[in-house]
């Protein structure tokens, strides 16, 4: 059961993802991408949550 609904859910990221790259034009910035996946998504119904800011510390910054 859990690899049918693993498989549903896979199968509609993918084919949302596939949706944008149709409608989109390359070369455009990763957040415009971003922003028609979350509305792909959410047009499908799949539940997810938008990327959460990562804090980290680089060269002592």
């Amino acid at each position: 059961m859990f690899d049918t609904d693993l498989n549903k859910i896979t199968g509609e990221v993918i084919g949302a993802a596939i949706e944008v790259h149709k409608h989109l034009v390359p070369g455009l910035l990763e957040s415009a991408y971003q922003e028609c996946l979350c509305k792909e998504l959410y047009l499908r119904d799949v539940t997810f949550e938008r990327q959460k800011p990562l804090r980290l510390e680089y060269k002592g910054l």
